[in-house]
């Protein structure tokens, strides 16, 4: 039986480059990310909102931001990359199904306002309107293990305070809010480089593509979603944020282990993974 690949890569026109390896860290962090549900919206999707399998890099940033309390738009360089590595290992079978949502528009010729006794306005969805059904892809209880290093020993301390203590600043969640995300701490680890000589058995995606050798009766899946973003200013003033690079991740949606050549492969914790 042969291989099959399942291409799911963003076939976006973008002129930004691929993210480029780094040299591993000495040490990581390593936490477990699950809950009921997940949606992490696909950037070319339209109609229906359709999801990446594999939880971008960007939004293991912005989680993380989150549970540090650092505030929209301003974590970008600590997750930069030359200041940071990550490796994503989905744990579990990655699973979705279709689930529509009647939804409120929330811009502002939507809203309706209260004036609470001429001292206060509070606006809101008007209940009266349509809603709007829109057609999410949701992955069905989602868990990923993260390995993460950062070049700033305070916010990596902070962080590990954080993760170790099960607190944070800010509700983390899968996607959208209301997909709230567990957060297990499993330890901080050493990180060894693993020889080359030979192909290795990965537990994480791959961020390489062509590193991967395809094995019989294992089914594959590729996905290319944002990895680093930065600020973006118009006449000194800050306007927007624009994804710098992006990840092409190869993954077993079974959850299976892949085979990698050329690759740069590291051991955490008695697991072999791909830091970018």
């Amino acid at each position: 039986m042969q291989s099959k690949l399942d291409d799911h890569a963003d076939e976006s026109t973008s002129q930004d480059t691929e993210a480029t390896p780094d040299s591993l860290p000495e040490q990581c962090l390593s936490f477990r990310l699950s809950g009921p549900w997940g949606h992490f919206r696909r950037v070319e999707g339209n109609t229906v909102k359709t999801t990446y399998r594999i939880i971008p890099r960007t939004t293991v940033a912005g989680l993380l931001a989150a549970v540090l309390g650092i505030g929209r738009n301003q974590y970008y360089d600590l997750f930069g990359p030359e200041s940071s590595a990550m490796a994503i290992e989905p744990v579990s079978e990655l699973r979705t199904i279709n689930l529509p949502v009647n939804n409120l528009t929330t811009s502002q010729e939507g809203l309706k306002g209260v004036n609470t006794r001429g001292k206060v306005s509070v606006y809101y969805p008007d209940p009266t309107e349509d809603r709007q059904r829109t057609n999410y892809e949701v992955l069905v209880e989602p868990e990923y293990r993260i390995d993460l290093w950062l070049d700033d020993e305070e916010k990596y301390d902070e962080l590990r305070e954080y993760l170790s203590e099960g607190k944070s600043y800010y509700t983390p969640s899968l996607g959208l809010s209301e997909y709230l995300a567990d957060i297990e701490y499993l330890g901080e680890y050493e990180v060894t480089a693993v020889a080359q000589s030979e192909p290795h058995a990965v537990d994480s995606a791959v961020p390489d593509p062509d590193g991967v050798i395809p094995e019989p009766n294992v089914n594959y899946g590729t996905e290319r979603s944002p990895a680093f973003m930065e600020r973006t200013t118009t006449s000194g003033e800050f306007s927007g944020r624009r994804t710098t690079s992006y990840l092409t991740y190869t993954y077993s949606p079974d959850g299976d282990s892949l085979t990698v050549s050329d690759t740069t492969v590291a051991s955490v914790d008695n697991r072999t993974v791909v830091f970018r």
